[in-house]
């Protein structure tokens, strides 16, 4: 069954961005912005990716599911676009972790390594914990980073989100379980 497009529809904006989840007429800006990918630039960086498999139909399904995951509070994704040509520059997504009594949630990032070094990765994440306190009532915020990533460790702490951990073995990537840095921000210390 094909989703109603239009289910989870928050858009927000800031000076320069505008931080929406995919819809199906993205599909030809997103695709091209991924294939113009720089190869990468360090072990953290996907870089260039074959998007042999990403078709529309597949992008079509892509958007779908990303529908259903937020109509089930189990993760919300936003694309980030440039405000004034359109072009899609990345991502920002939040997985819930526990409601009830915790409201806690977990923040992923990703600007195109053709877009760093402009100041979207800090605009656009701002703005989503922005979204995630507002909108989706998240009371607490993480973000799980590889110990080694210092630009995104970086990053969390330029839109004020705190260190207070490091988690031993915590996910598995690069064929091991790799140790994380925990950084968190609350409702009451945003906006």
């Amino acid at each position: 069954m094909e989703l109603m497009e239009e289910t989870f529809n928050i858009v927000s904006e800031t000076e320069r961005l505008v931080i929406k989840p995919l819809k199906k007429a993205d599909y030809n800006n997103w695709l091209h912005e991924f294939e113009s990918r720089y190869p990468s630039q360090h072990r953290h960086d996907q870089g260039k990716m074959d998007m042999s498999d990403c078709t529309l139909e597949w992008f079509h399904r892509l958007v779908d599911k990303h529908q259903e995951l937020a109509l089930q509070d189990i993760a919300y994704v936003f694309g980030v676009f440039r405000k004034d040509d359109g072009k899609h520059l990345g991502m920002v997504d939040f997985s819930t972790l526990a409601r009830d009594d915790f409201q806690w949630g977990r923040v992923g990032y990703s600007i195109h390594n053709q877009y760093w070094r402009n100041g979207y990765g800090k605009e656009s994440v701002k703005e989503a914990l922005n979204i995630a306190f507002k909108y989706l009532n998240f009371h607490r915020i993480e973000a799980h980073i590889n110990i080694a990533n210092q630009p995104s460790s970086k990053l969390a702490e330029s839109v004020g989100m705190e260190y207070e951990c490091t988690r031993k073995g915590f996910i598995y990537e690069f064929g091991q379980w790799t140790d994380n840095l925990v950084y968190f921000k609350n409702s009451n210390e945003c906006c």
